[in-house]
């Protein structure tokens, strides 16, 4: 009797304690600790809707090493070899080719196809693994910053290889003491008038058989299509590695990339990877990305809508990269190594990331978005020229604008000043008065640029007169004079705004009449931005289908229905000219609605950028990004919180076709990640943001600081995705909208949800 008594007195003592460590355990790993990154899937987006296809990239958050398989897409079933860097991850650019192959070596394995089944396949963004099916030879790796480890296990009884090459031609490779190899890659693209060096060090496990072979110097470019006799890698050295039948099955290959030196390469090599395993390095990958994607958590929602919006937040850490090593960068634009402390970036294009890519990460991180514009600014000190579209060697010429001026005053009116603000504003007010506006060139401002300044519109041509600009005619470009004309209306605006909060009145007062220059072309008749030629007269055309290729001559890869709303700094101006806010809103109507007028194939021949579509909205390029939030400057901004919901569930799914068109490393990845939270920045410049209907009931954003802002969508369903009401801290929100400061100082928002449609907030400009 005594024992029962004593047992009944310690078992509730017992049950309390298994309480308090359940508790704390809870604390360590229940949904504190909730984080993403298990529903990461690479895959996703990776059967392209027309053009370029979302590569499944493998890579530590902004770092300078990314490796996808070297295909042609997702449903190429034989992989050419494994890149150890890729440069330009949609195109692909890549250097350092490596790859397994069983049996006697011959030179038909630097060409030989690898066959795979993606069911053997496996991606996680710190970890790559694959079985080879013809070769039975199962291929992982896993990156560091600026090194990588491939590991290849053979099957028993055969000879084992591992062969590398060149993207590049003249490349070379020495190899030491067996089993260390240096390497050259010789970038030299003309399509992305890219040229410059990249260095490699490695080291390959046990003693094996080494050397390298010279290619025929008539064999040409490395190709991904043909017959098998045709697979000729490019001219220069290979290396290979061969073990016997009864060496170890296992093979790794260790090795460090660098844009600086063999010398520098061998120091990164040592500075991570002495004394660390394959799986030490993955799975501080894999804690490096648990950092990034758990500064976001989402409660709430489907499985697929989290595993869309955790591989869209992944893909906003493509770029831009970390090019710093040891405290040293090499500059593309100089060609000069240089010393710098601070974290150097490069990869970047700010015609599509200044839209959502950089906005998003000034709330997760503004001390790396200082760094990245800090970047910028070294480049323009280093060549003259503020870059757009900067690469590791040097500015690729990219669309049309100088949305860098977007960029910057965006970032300092969000509070981020650690950069140098007047030099990155001496390079930006070059770029407006003396650089080119036209697509695709770099250089300096020639007579279309002064018509522009004079006039207040670039001048267009009349369908089949002859071009005469000298600039122009030099790429067989076209000159986008609609697009370039808005597109410079908005830089001019920012370039003025800037001016303004740095107390320059004079460079104030100069640009900011030109922020209106987009009325120029406004044509009343048919309520759309139309060209007009030198003269002033109006080149009347079919905003929908005319213009050349891409709509090129007078837009610029999207139509004139695009186009039409590409006026962000003055939504107010735009409305005003379609005639007010009822008027605005049925032409957003239309557009959401509109017909082709023609057979798919016949417009995606001469528009294949412009998909994605619902009506004529393309949701496949950066263009449109911001339209569906402009009801929220009309009476019914429900059909934002409708739109944005639609533009979710239909192209951005969690399969292989779930992005709904070039994604380009990160641009509309954005725009996703913050559609889904239930937010967006309508206008970069302007640090507020217009809300929609968040995918999810809760969503959780860790801030600097120690600072938490939290979004709470009551009764959200599928059918309640409507905003009945929305309070900021307590406090009754008349708008929908909040400003950068307000998300910035952390506090809840909190959003009342329901079915109906006829809620009416006040229209905020």
């Amino acid at each position: 009797m005594k024992l029962k008594i004593n047992m009944l007195l310690i078992l509730p003592l017992l049950l309390s304690l298994g309480e308090v460590e359940k508790g704390y355990a809870q604390k360590k790993t229940g949904p504190a600790a909730f984080n993403g990154v298990k529903y990461i899937d690479p895959t996703i987006g990776n059967v392209a809707p027309l053009l370029n296809s979302n590569r499944p990239l493998v890579h530590l958050p902004n770092q300078m090493v990314r490796m996808f398989p070297k295909r042609q897409d997702h449903l190429d079933m034989q992989i050419t070899d494994f890149p150890m860097l890729s440069l330009n991850i949609i195109t692909p650019q890549v250097i350092f080719g490596i790859k397994p192959y069983p049996g006697v070596l011959a030179d038909t394995g630097w060409y030989r196809r690898l066959t795979y089944d993606h069911h053997f396949e496996t991606v996680k963004p710190w970890h790559y693994s694959v079985r080879l099916t013809d070769d039975d030879v199962l291929t992982e790796y896993t990156p560091g910053e600026k090194t990588g480890i491939y590991r290849f296990t053979f099957p028993a009884g055969v000879k084992k290889n591992v062969l590398l090459s060149h993207y590049y031609a003249k490349g070379q490779y020495t190899v030491t003491d067996g089993n260390t190899i240096t390497g050259k890659e010789f970038v030299n693209d003309a399509n992305h008038q890219q040229k410059g060096v990249a260095y490699m060090y490695g080291k390959i496990s046990g003693r094996p058989e080494s050397g390298k072979k010279q290619n025929e110097k008539d064999w040409g470019r490395y190709t991904v299509l043909g017959p098998p006799e045709k697979h000729k890698i490019v001219e220069g050295e290979r290396a290979y590695f061969s073990y016997p039948e009864n060496g170890p099955a296992t093979i790794e290959f260790r090795y460090a990339i660098s844009f600086i030196s063999e010398e520098q390469a061998r120091k990164n090599f040592e500075k991570e990877l002495t004394n660390v395993t394959f799986d030490q390095l993955k799975n501080k990958g894999q804690a490096a990305w648990e950092k990034v994607i758990g500064q976001i958590k989402v409660e709430g929602g489907t499985e697929a809508q989290k595993r869309s919006f955790y591989t869209a937040l992944y893909r906003c850490y493509a770029r831009m990269v970390d090019i710093s090593e040891d405290g040293k960068y090499f500059s593309g634009y100089d060609k000069t190594v240089h010393e710098d402390k601070r974290t150097v970036y490069t990869d970047d294009y700010t015609w599509g990331n200044y839209l959502a890519l950089h906005p998003l990460r000034a709330i997760l991180d503004p001390e790396k978005e200082a760094d990245m514009l800090q970047s910028y600014v070294n480049n323009y000190k280093e060549e003259g020229w503020m870059p757009e579209y900067p690469k590791h060697f040097g500015d690729r010429p990219g669309m049309f604008g100088a949305k860098s001026a977007v960029m910057f005053l965006d970032a300092y009116r969000k509070g981020i000043r650690d950069f140098d603000v007047q030099s990155a504003f001496e390079g930006i007010l070059k770029n407006a008065e003396k650089s080119t506006f036209l697509p695709h060139r770099n250089g300096p401002r020639g007579a279309l640029e002064d018509f522009y300044f004079a006039k207040g519109y670039y001048p267009a041509l009349h369908p089949g007169e002859v071009e005469t600009d000298s600039l122009v005619k030099l790429k067989n470009g076209k000159r986008s004079a609609v697009a370039v004309t808005l597109g410079a209306s908005y830089d001019n605006w920012a370039l003025s705004e800037l001016a303004k909060e740095l107390g320059n009145q004079e460079i104030y007062k100069r640009y900011a009449p030109y922020a209106q220059n987009y009325k120029n072309l406004w044509h009343e008749k048919t309520g759309f931005f139309l060209p007009k030629d030198a003269k002033g007269n109006w080149i009347e055309i079919d905003p929908k289908f005319d213009g050349g290729h891409a709509g090129n001559d007078y837009y610029n890869e999207n139509n004139g229905w695009s186009y039409r709303w590409n006026v962000q700094q003055d939504i107010k101006g735009l409305s005003d000219l379609m005639g007010g806010a009822d008027k605005m809103e049925q032409n957003l109507d239309q557009l959401f609605r509109e017909g082709l007028d023609r057979p798919k194939p016949v417009f995606w021949e001469k528009f294949p950028d412009q998909t994605g579509l619902i009506g004529q909205f393309g949701m496949g390029n950066q263009v449109t990004f911001f339209i569906p939030y402009l009801f929220n400057y009309t009476n019914s901004p429900w059909k934002t919180q409708k739109y944005t919901r639609l533009l979710l569930d239909t192209w951005f799914q969690d399969n292989v076709f779930g992005v709904a068109g070039d994604e380009d490393g990160g641009s509309m990845s954005a725009f996703a990640v913050f559609s889904a939270i239930g937010f967006f920045p309508v206008t970069p410049g302007i640090p507020s943001y217009s809300i929609t209907s968040p995918l999810f009931s809760k969503v959780t954003i860790d801030l600097p600081g120690g600072k938490t802002f939290t979004l709470i969508a009551r009764n959200a369903s599928k059918a309640n995705k409507y905003i009945q009401s929305a309070t900021l801290n307590g406090k009754a929100l008349t708008s929908l909208s909040f400003s950068h400061q307000e998300l910035m100082s952390g506090g809840t928002l909190v959003l009342e949800m329901g079915g109906k449609t006829d809620k009416k907030w006040d229209i905020k400009y």
